[in-house]
Formats: structure tokens, C-alpha cells, sequence
């Protein structure tokens, strides 16, 4: 077996080596979650903030870690969706169906991300994330989802192409998940 090496730790990454492999660990359990969501209104909800990773404005689903706050641990990806679409775009969910998870980017990271579905929304608040994020709502009709997000792509946002496997799901994912 080939030793693993601890080359950087941080308080939510840790740079691992294993013989030649260098990759990125998350260091919180419970990995992420994206949220597709639609409002009684047919509009999929999209969210506008800064990655300063990539240095750049992105435009995402929900989404958020699972298991980062103190004393969540054993968060479930259902409940980490309903607390990070409540932050960011000020929508309670009645509903939220897990759908699928797998990894954000098998050969770089350990991290895993999980699927759901938001169902039966209500306008609690305008949004916007918490202290630390400032978090641009954008409710778009669902037939025009992926053309705004090309369009936002070519005015320079980054724009993850996960956004697309949502929009699948969307259409798709209760024949493929069975979701009631």
C-alpha cells in the first residue's frame, strides 16, 4: 500500500499525497450539495456571487457544504439544503428530495456532491447568504434557463457545467429517481 503524505492543511481543504498523486481532501464530512429548485411561478432559482478561487463571478444553484457548522456533523445532505437555500435565496422548501451524489472532480478531490430536488417554495426573505457572502438571487423562467446561462457565460461569468446536469434533473429527474 502506498503511504499517504499530509502536504498542507487547511480549515476546509488538506493537500494529500499518495505516491505521485497529488489531490485535494475536504476536511469537513459530509462533502456539498446543489439544490435545484423551481418557485410555483416555473422560475429556477440561480445564485450570482464572486469564487475567488477561480477569480471570478459565477452563477450556481444553491448550494453549500454539508456538516460545516459547529456541532452538524452528521448533517444530512437534505438538511444542509434546506438550511443553504434558505440563506442564499430566501426560499423555504416544503419539500427536498435527494436525488444522486458523486465527485466534483474525481481526479483532483475526495470531495463528494449530492443532488436534490426543492419542492413547494415559499418567499421567506430576499436572501442574499450570510455575513460572509453577498449573494445575487436570479429567478429565471425554466425555458429560458439555459439560454441565460450561455448568455451569462459569454458576458464572462464562469459558469459550472453542473448548472446543465440540475437543469436534466429538472426535467428528468423524477423518471429517473422516481420522485413523487
Amino acid at each position: 500500500m502506498t503511504e499517504t503524505q499530509v502536504l498542507c492543511n487547511g480549515r476546509w481543504l488538506r493537500l494529500m499525497r499518495r505516491g505521485r498523486w497529488e489531490y485535494a481532501e475536504r476536511t469537513n464530512p459530509g462533502g456539498a450539495v446543489i439544490i435545484v429548485a423551481l418557485t410555483a411561478q416555473n422560475r429556477v432559482l440561480f445564485v450570482e456571487q464572486w469564487r475567488e478561487a477561480i477569480q471570478s463571478k459565477t452563477i450556481e444553484m444553491p448550494a453549500g457544504l454539508v456538516g460545516d457548522l459547529a456541532g452538524s456533523r452528521d448533517e444530512s445532505a437534505v438538511t444542509a439544503a434546506q438550511r443553504e437555500l434558505l440563506e442564499e435565496t430566501g426560499y423555504k422548501a416544503g419539500r427536498i428530495e435527494y436525488l444522486m451524489e458523486g465527485p466534483s472532480s474525481s481526479g483532483m478531490t475526495t470531495e463528494i456532491i449530492a443532488f436534490v430536488r426543492a419542492y413547494h417554495l415559499t418567499r421567506e426573505h430576499d436572501g442574499g447568504g450570510d455575513h460572509t457572502e453577498n449573494i445575487v438571487v436570479h429567478e429565471i423562467p425554466r425555458e429560458q434557463a439555459a439560454p441565460w446561462l450561455l448568455e451569462k457565460m459569454r458576458e464572462g461569468y464562469s459558469i459550472d457545467p453542473k448548472l446543465f446536469a440540475g437543469l436534466y434533473f429538472l426535467e428528468r429527474g423524477e423518471a429517473l429517481f422516481g420522485g413523487k
